[in-house]
């Protein structure tokens, strides 16, 4: 088992969180520049944890990117997943040679690494299995989160996700402790092209993650980019992946109905194609967009009069139909770091975001980097904005601390499949941007 649960130091110090990304070509001059753009923000504080995203482009020199991270930024642990493209701070690096770092110090957390190889049967629900999963990934009553990054093509992710939703241990209210997050490794499209590593052990299938337990909140942010249209119905016959019958008509009929009375922007955005939401948590007098799954209409049989979703449905479940466009994807990603800015500013974040979007989605470039990082960036008071010739000198800012100038720490990967939670548990996803951050527990 490929796994060990280290406490980091304690101290008076808070959370640090740092990013570094370079363009280089040269894989271990870009892991070295990235190290170097995380030490300068670090000011002094110990990397814990650091994980490392980077392009098809370094693969095969996987090994050499670790190497050079723990020598560099001398982490506890170094988690790494290859990917199509990648982010850092407002900057994504899409299609082209790209790594990026985001590097953690967390006084006080315990980190509990693993690799796949710690994983029971992820098919298998009894009691027994469900424990081993639960003590190799080091679940705790205290966990704020588990990261994991698999490979698509030899980890069957529809399986293990809630293989990993059951694992997570009760906290003190009962509720499930801490959120599943990752995404799925996107820099091949065919078996053994991507690499991941965890340290000193680069593996090109499976999967590898961390567990974060102790005084660290990690909130989740799950940008579906949809917006409904018509009204909820109610599934009133279904099998496996198709519903047959919504509110006791065929649902074939009914969503050609409602294609038919959409307006010309929602009959625009079919060209990304219809889909379908489903209801997490039925009980709600009311629904807004952060209740619904959405999943893809992926065909219709005119016999049966069934459409057929990328989910598995049950009589009973609440569905809306949505549409998803580039306005609404930006819209629906604002208001959910609106709802952010509340709280207290974030360390940092981590980007999860489907490689469908970037510029395959919106017309211009770094769309969801740049909307997180100005989301959180510090900005000075009105007042002080108005004073001419001030500024703020270097050594006046403490170490973690950033002045309205220098930008937000984020790191992260363009993947083939997303996860993060909707609700209580977590779920894969496509087309979203799936967004970690990192705050100290008070």
């Amino acid at each position: 088992m490929d796994q060990g649960e280290i406490p980091t130091p304690s101290g008076n110090r808070g959370i640090v969180v740092a990013s570094g990304l370079s363009a280089q070509t040269d894989p271990v001059k870009a892991a070295a520049a990235a190290c170097d753009e995380c030490l300068i923000q670090l000011a002094g504080a110990p990397c814990d944890l650091a994980f490392v995203f980077f392009t098809s482009h370094h693969v095969e020199r996987a090994a050499d990117i670790s190497a050079k991270v723990r020598t560099r930024l001398r982490p506890i642990h170094t988690i790494g997943v290859s990917a199509e493209s990648v982010a850092g701070a407002t900057t994504e690096l899409e299609r082209t040679p790209g790594l990026s770092i985001l590097a953690l110090s967390l006084p006080g957390a315990r980190l509990s690494a693993f690799t796949s190889d710690s994983f029971p049967p992820l098919d298998a629900t009894e009691p027994e299995h469900v424990a081993v999963l639960s003590g190799g990934i080091g679940a705790a009553t205290d966990t704020a989160a588990v990261f994991v990054f698999a490979d698509p093509f030899s980890i069957p992710a529809l399986q293990l996700i809630p293989a990993l939703n059951k694992a997570r241990q009760r906290d003190d209210s009962g509720k499930p402790a801490g959120i599943v997050f990752g995404g799925l490794a996107s820099a091949a499209r065919a078996p053994g092209g991507n690499a991941l590593f965890h340290n000193d052990r680069v593996l090109r299938f499976g999967a590898v993650g961390v567990t974060i337990s102790g005084p660290v909140i990690v909130d989740a942010l799950v940008s579906q980019g949809c917006r409904p249209v018509a009204t909820p119905m109610v599934i009133t016959k279904a099998r496996n992946n198709l519903i047959l019958q919504l509110g006791g008509r065929p649902a074939r009929d009914v969503m050609r109905e409602v294609v038919t009375d959409m307006n010309p922007e929602e009959r625009a955005a079919l060209s990304s194609g219809l889909f379908v939401g489903r209801v997490i948590n039925e009980y709600k007098d009311r629904f807004g967009r952060s209740d619904f799954l959405i999943r893809a209409v992926v065909g219709e049989d005119p016999g049966s009069g069934a459409i057929a979703v990328a989910d598995f449905v049950r009589v009973g479940q609440t569905v809306q139909f949505h549409v998803r466009d580039a306005d609404t994807a930006a819209q629906d990603l604002g208001l959910l770091l609106d709802s952010q800015r509340l709280h207290d500013r974030p360390a940092g974040a981590m980007l999860v975001s489907c490689n469908g979007r970037g510029t395959r989605l919106f017309s211009k470039p770094n769309h969801d980097a740049e909307s997180i990082s100005r989301a959180f960036a510090a900005v000075r008071a009105g007042e002080q904005l108005a004073k001419p010739g001030s500024m703020i000198l270097p050594s006046t800012v403490p170490a973690g601390a950033w002045s309205s100038t220098a930008g937000f720490p984020l790191a992260g990967f363009f993947a083939s499949g997303e996860i993060g939670p909707v609700g209580a548990d977590s779920y894969l996803h496509g087309n979203t941007a799936c967004v970690a951050l990192f705050r100290a527990k008070v």
